[in-house]
């Protein structure tokens, strides 16, 4: 499915939501319910000692990559679905030459990680195939974040709403939207400057980067960055605070985060449609919060597009 959005609205649009993923709410499944066998963990164990070891070490423990085995791990990866683990595995490893595992080998290698991470084995082994994403893994609880001391001060945010979103999410998003254009896929490392390109923030990047590592990286500066949002003390380019505790303005943002999130996992799963897909969440997700708080009407000619309205509900 093509996107309805163009790179040209995305500028014109970010700030917003609408944003729902229900992968895990169709999950049937979890990993505690023995999904794999230890012969293919066995498999695994072959293949990983091969490909995985120089990387993450004998014992999944990490090393020049991070651990694939503890409660960091699991934490790092709740709730999400066995697909988006397969996906990544599949896709993006061995680091050194990614895309050459086959669909089997990546169940084989996650097989192997249940393993270590003692979860039971069970009497079917775990396919590639659609009944990865109705399997959820589940990760130690989460403990509460603990509070900032009193004694450590916090600046106040140097950059103004509009510099935040023209420094940081406009160019993310547009990079994303850039996909429908061009195929990341085709985009290789080595790009110079003066020459032709759909995914570049900045000529060293393009220089270094292949297309899907950019689009990756764009859509994880979408996710992180949403929250600067909400930074306390933060003023719109017009001066007024930006409403930071109002509750709709929170929902905007949480929206806005998921929609990063989901073009991560559409990302990693190296499939262009699947991005141009949620490129129609990005553009949701602004446009949502602009209707409410920047594409405000009464404009003068001084100032057409109201921006002494913005941030005021």
């Amino acid at each position: 499915m093509r996107s309805r959005c163009t790179p040209a609205l995305a500028v014109a649009a970010l700030t917003l939501a609408g944003v729902t993923w229900t992968a895990i709410a169709q999950t049937r499944s979890t990993i505690a319910d023995g999904v794999y066998t230890g012969v293919q963990a066995q498999r695994g164990k072959t293949l990983y000692d091969v490909q995985c070891l120089p990387c993450h070490g004998p014992a999944l423990a990490g090393g020049l990559g991070p651990p694939l085995a503890g409660a960091d791990f699991l934490r790092i990866w709740d709730t999400r679905s066995l697909a988006d683990l397969v996906d990544k595995i599949e896709h993006t490893m061995p680091a050194t030459n990614p895309g050459t595992l086959s669909r089997t080998q990546a169940a084989d290698l996650v097989a192997l990680m249940l393993q270590v991470n003692s979860f039971k084995a069970g009497s079917t082994e775990l396919r590639g195939d659609d009944t990865l994403a109705q399997i959820s893994i589940v990760g130690p609880a989460t403990p509460p974040a603990p509070r900032a001391s009193a004694s450590v001060p916090i600046a106040p945010p140097p950059g103004n709403m509009a510099q935040v979103m023209r420094g940081i999410l406009f160019p993310s998003s547009n990079l994303l939207f850039n996909v429908q254009n061009a195929d990341p896929g085709e985009v290789k490392v080595g790009w110079q400057p003066g020459g032709p390109t759909n995914f570049s923030w900045v000529d060293w990047g393009a220089g270094i980067y292949a297309g899907w590592e950019l689009v990756d990286y764009a859509a994880i500066a979408l996710a992180e960055s949403t929250p600067l949002l909400l930074t306390p003390g933060r003023r719109c380019e017009n001066g007024k605070p930006v409403p930071v505790e109002r509750a709709d303005w929170v929902a905007y943002t949480a929206e806005l985060a998921e929609a990063g999130r989901a073009a991560y996992r559409a990302s990693q799963s190296r499939d262009r449609d699947a991005v141009i897909e949620v490129t129609n969440q990005i553009a949701d997700a602004c446009l949502h919060c602009h209707e409410v708080y920047r594409d405000r009407p009464g404009g003068t000619a001084a100032d057409p597009s109201n921006k002494a309205a913005r941030c005021v509900p």
